[in-house]
Order: structure tokens, then sequence, then C-alpha cells
């Protein structure tokens, strides 16, 4: 049996990847030399998982990955139609980031409810300025996207005793967790009463620009906005146009359209925004568990197993369990 070929496309190495010596040929590449490597890789790892190289360099007919695996919980950049009609198994990075991102959206809730953001001002100032803050505990949150990540959102905000009307691609009303889960149809009837809306869903074709003026329109000028998906679940002309006209009364942004976001963007300078660069789920140590989870599935692999968190790559997601 040949040596095993891991060809990984890395912004910087991934640690504990020499754990692979002697089982595996590790091979190093960058947005440049992917194609030419491509078709000698057995799998590949997508460690620069904001990269769209792969899209660009998906080889043609002949030799090709069996077995991709992006550094990742969204797979939006690696669904081109080459992929989708090739039998290369895609796997993601699934449960890696839930708690970490659910603990950054606790703390955005928090600190938009405590105004903590105008007390840091009015420190700096030297100003003594009194004011009465948002309870969080009996306001409600719409939270999109029913996978472990929003799931764990969920849970996280229950404690804190917020409602919660989880939505997801179907509706459900077995749920264990949540009791009911309301499909996506049900979101323009689920805004106008949320204080809290938070987009933690998989990009794909029906969930692109999905907050839009109209969405935008249908929450009440107290709501908060918060986007821990994919930058291309939001119009961001239209999350602009409304944060002006103070519906939303505020909104904050993890992920954007374009990244990193450019200077000359009008979105940093935008009333009620906080702006964050994609660091939601990034808590130290994050790397290491990246790793851990790529070795534990290539033991798999190697051993004829069934890998964990395959992607449904017509769904864009990995399917829920049962």
């Amino acid at each position: 049996m040949s040596e095993t070929r891991v060809l990984v496309l890395d912004a910087d190495p991934p640690p504990v990847l020499d754990r692979l010596a002697g089982r595996a040929r590790v091979l190093h590449c960058d947005e440049a030399s992917l194609a030419a490597r491509l078709p000698e890789a057995d799998v590949l790892l997508v460690w620069d998982f904001l990269s769209d190289a792969v899209r660009d360099a998906w080889p043609g007919p002949g030799p090709r990955p069996g077995w991709v695996h992006t550094a990742s919980a969204g797979v939006d950049r690696l669904l081109f139609p080459e992929l989708l009609a090739s039998d290369t198994v895609v796997t993601n990075a699934r449960g890696v980031f839930d708690r970490p991102i659910a603990e950054y959206v606790a703390g955005l809730v928090l600190a938009m409810a405590k105004d903590f953001h105008r007390s840091w001002e009015l420190q700096r100032e030297r100003r003594w300025l009194h004011r009465e803050t948002a309870k969080v505990y009996g306001s409600r949150a719409v939270v999109v996207g029913s996978g472990p990540i929003g799931r764990r959102i969920g849970t996280t905000l229950a404690a804190l005793g917020v409602e919660i009307a989880l939505v997801g691609r179907r509706a459900r009303e077995d749920d264990a967790e949540f009791g009911r889960v309301h499909a996506s149809e049900a979101l323009p009837g689920l805004l106008p009463e949320a204080d809290w809306v938070v987009c933690a869903a998989p990009l794909t074709p029906t969930t692109a620009g999905m907050f839009d003026a109209a969405a935008f329109a249908l929450m009440k000028p107290g709501a908060r906005f918060i986007n821990v998906g994919r930058g291309g679940h939001v119009v961001e002309e239209d999350l602009a146009a409304a944060l002006r006209a103070g519906r939303p009364g505020g909104a904050a942004l993890d992920v954007f359209a374009a990244e990193p976001l450019p200077a000359a963007s009008p979105l940093w300078d935008l009333p009620g925004l906080v702006v964050s660069p994609h660091m939601s789920g990034d808590t130290f140590g994050w790397r290491d568990d990246l790793s851990e989870q790529f070795l534990d599935n290539f033991d798999r692999w190697q051993a004829g197993r069934p890998l964990a968190n395959v992607v449904d790559k017509r769904l864009g997601y990995v399917p829920a369990e049962g």
C-alpha cells in the first residue's frame, strides 16, 4: 500500500501534524502552488479556510483528493460545481467552535444590554453619568441556525433567562432542547417580537442575503442584530441604512462580505455597530483543537472507518443525527 499523501493549504503551518510521520507524507502549498499539487494528493486539508483557491485550482478529469477537510465550520467556499459533482468526501470542523462562539454572543448581549461601550467612553472622559440599562432576563432572542453553533448559542442565552426561538431549515415540534424549531419561512413572523436576532446559519443559496432591508424593517427599534454566521447572510448596505434609521437599535458583525474589512468601508463608522475581525470562535488553543480533530479523522480514514462531520454537499452542512 502506497503512503498516503496529505496536502495542506496553509497560511500558517498547522501544529502537531508531525505526528503523521511514518503514516503519511505531508505536503504544504500556498494558493499559487495548489493547482499543481492537487492531483498528487489523497487528502486535502484546507487549513487556510478563508482562501477561495480550491475553487480555482480543482483539477478536471483525472486524479484528485478523495477527501477534503476544511478547518472551519462553514463550507461555502468549497461548494462549487466541480467538487459537488465529484465523489470527493468533504468534512468540516463542526464541534470545535460551538462553545466559544456562544460565549462570544452572550458577551455581546450582556455588553449591549448593560451599555458597557458607553461606560468605557464616559470613563475616558472622567464623567459620572448614572444610567438605567436593559434587562437580559425575560428578553427574547431569535437564533437563526439550528446546527451545533446555533443550539449552543440558544442554550447559553437561555441560561441567562432569555426566551429562545430557534429557526432551522425545517420545522420540528418535538425538539429535545427547545421544544420547537421554527422553519425558516416563519422568520418574518418572529422578528417583530425579538429583542435579539442572532444569525448562526450555514451560508447556502437559500440563506444568502436573508437579512436585507425587508428583514431589518420587521425588527423593532430596540432590537439588536448579531451575525456570527457568514458575511453573505447580510446585505450590508441595507443594514447600514437600517442602523442609520434606528431600526434595529444596534448590531454586531463578526463576519463580512469582504475580509479583512477594508479601511474605507462605511461599516466602521456606523452608529450602534460593533465590528470584530472574524474572531468569535478563536480562543487560545483553537488551532490545536482543529489539528486534533483532523488527526482523529485521519485515523478513521486510514482505518477505513466512517469519517466524522461528513458534509452533505447538496445541503451545504453536516446533517443533524437522527
